[in-house]
């Protein structure tokens, strides 16, 4: 991490943070063997120019993990700039073009990612839903407020695709969780097309699910989440009531697959001592009123593909 020199302000707040951090027991990722991923909503991030300790505090808790699927990036991407000197020279970013109106909310998707522990691997598109011939003009079957974006990555010997969604919150849960069936019914036509950049989709994002039949309408296909955020009772908002956010993926190896998981509580319940003298709503435009929401994955896959090879053999 590349602070530099930050007023007494800023360095007391950023102390507060680590202890917060510490807090979450992330464990360190090591090289070729395992990778820390993340999903964070940061509210309206570029909307409005943020403070100097909003950008060190994002920074800080962005260098926790290894890649990053971000929702909510706005049009004008100044205060990514400004984030990505302080991790350091080695981190990247990936991300979509906006969608330029109210429904898309002028927001990108994007992957912010340290090159050291993984590699973007060339393919980065937003999601193209089949269409069908209507007369003479072809048309989408899926329509969203805010197409899905997806990236292919390599960890050790482990490719994936990471797809990341910002599902509406609109006036309609119905409508709501249509989309989110429809979203969930897209990865499954793609991963099942004969030439699909990567069968393992790790699925991350916003999907602003608050009821059971919407997380059904996501995972009926066959996602899951992994063992150990369901093995836990929490939130990705700030009272940790609502699991709006989502990392999830297909069953292909077992849950040794994703080992440790669970949210980075930076509120704590009291934003003061990051932000003295603000109120929380004020503050949550500085950070964001969603709460990363992490996962470990193992990303030594040598053993895997050496039982999948004696299976086959055997049959």
């Amino acid at each position: 991490m590349f602070h530099g020199k930050v007023s007494p302000e800023i360095a007391e707040g950023l102390k507060e943070l680590r202890r917060r951090i510490a807090a979450a027991a992330i464990p360190s990722s090591k090289l070729d063997e395992t990778l820390n991923l993340a999903t964070w909503n940061i509210r309206e991030f570029g909307k409005k120019r943020r403070t100097e300790a909003a950008i060190h505090y994002i920074a800080e808790i962005l260098g926790q993990f290894d890649i990053i699927s971000i929702v909510e990036l706005r049009d004008n991407l100044g205060d990514l700039a400004r984030v990505l000197p302080i991790l350091g020279p080695y981190w990247r970013a990936v991300y979509s073009d906006i969608i330029p109106d109210a429904g898309g909310n002028w927001e990108r998707i994007g992957f912010i990612y340290d090159k050291r522990a993984v590699s973007f691997s060339g393919m980065a598109a937003a999601a193209s839903p089949a269409r069908t011939k209507q007369g003479r003009e072809y048309s989408a079957d899926f329509k969203w407020w805010r197409a899905p974006f997806m990236a292919s990555f390599c960890a050790g010997n482990f490719d994936f695709v990471i797809v990341t969604a910002h599902i509406r919150w609109g006036d309609s849960s119905s409508a709501r969780t249509e989309e989110i069936a429809s979203f969930a019914d897209w990865l499954n036509l793609k991963r099942a097309q004969k030439q699909v950049e990567d069968k393992d989709f790790l699925v991350t994002g916003d999907f602003n699910i608050e009821s059971a039949p919407m997380y059904r309408a996501l995972t009926d296909g066959g996602l899951v989440a992994p063992t150990a955020l369901r093995a836990q009772e929490f939130g990705t908002d700030l009272a940790q009531n609502k699991r709006y956010d989502q990392i999830l993926h297909y069953p292909i190896y077992d849950d040794g697959f994703i080992n440790k998981g669970g949210v980075l509580d930076f509120y704590a319940g009291d934003f003061g001592p990051l932000f003295p003298g603000k109120e929380k709503t004020e503050c949550t435009f500085q950070l964001s009123d969603h709460l990363p929401l992490w996962v470990q994955i193992n990303t030594d896959m040598d053993g895997h593909e050496l039982d999948q090879l004696l299976r086959q053999k055997k049959s």
